[in-house]
């Protein structure tokens, strides 16, 4: 296969909520830490020298992927760029647990239970109540959504079958045109798409890993199957940064949107 498009995805830098050890996901709308800040421009550096170059990017309706992509485009002097924000790309909903302590949620139900719900390909946390504060069809951001397209949680497979209308409507149309596309959003939303993508097993996608702030680039056929994927980075530094999502792959100490350590490609 001979790759004719070229695709870039990059997952939000570091969050308030994953210092402070909280589920987050679709419902919350968590600011880049300071280290978050950090890693994104550090992002749009090292796609500065690759001399990358984009016609357009998408990105979620939440702040730590809209962020990550502004300063992306400071690094890269192209604030013009065309943006689409669509909730499609939001990170998984972790339904009731959105908001809560990893740590009093693990002592709650059992690590077990806790780990099948963050770590499986189809099973889901508890709902949400939709007369619940923290319900999403309350927020504006979704003001004009059919409330019935808003979920109240969702498992890795439910965040990919809500994604792929974005990529399937908007993304796909405008990288087949010969658009250099540049997608900005979540570990699951985008863990999703390379699933689709890459046609991973459902086994094989719980494995999957994109760690936080490393651009992935993707490059495809004609049609837009992947030819090969690699990060814009040193393999020791894609080592370290899968490291690091070991040590905090635990209900102590981790990031409410990683999953198993794994390397892409």
């Amino acid at each position: 296969m001979e790759a004719c498009h070229k695709l870039v995805l990059l997952r939000h830098g570091e969050t308030d909520f994953t210092r402070r050890n909280l589920f987050c996901g679709f419902g919350n709308d968590a600011d880049l830490s300071v280290l978050g800040v950090r890693e994104a421009t550090l992002a749009g550096q090292r796609m500065f020298e690759a001399g990358l170059k984009f016609d357009m990017a998408f990105t979620s309706v939440l702040k730590r992927a809209i962020k990550t992509l502004y300063l992306v485009q400071e690094e890269l002097d192209c604030h013009w760029l065309p943006v689409v924000k669509t909730w499609r790309l939001n990170e998984r909903h972790y339904g009731d647990l959105q908001g809560l302590s990893k740590t009093d949620t693990a002592q709650k139900y059992g690590e077990k239970q806790v780990k099948l719900w963050r770590r499986s390909y189809d099973v889901r946390p508890p709902p949400l109540d939709k007369n619940d504060d923290r319900f999403c069809g309350n927020f504006a951001p979704y003001k004009d959504l059919d409330s019935n397209l808003i979920p109240v949680c969702e498992s890795l497979r439910d965040t990919m079958e809500r994604m792929l209308p974005a990529w399937h409507d908007d993304i796909a149309p405008n990288v087949k045109a010969g658009k250099r596309i540049l997608i900005v959003a979540h570990g699951n939303s985008l863990r999703g798409l390379m699933k689709y993508l890459k046609r991973l097993s459902d086994e094989d996608i719980t494995k999957l890993e994109i760690p936080q702030a490393l651009p992935l680039v993707v490059e495809l056929d004609e049609d837009l199957h992947p030819v090969r994927d690699y990060y814009l980075a040193s393999d020791e530094e894609v080592k370290v940064a899968k490291a690091k999502i070991g040590v905090k792959d635990n209900l102590k100490h981790d990031d409410d949107e990683t999953q198993e350590n794994s390397q892409v490609g």
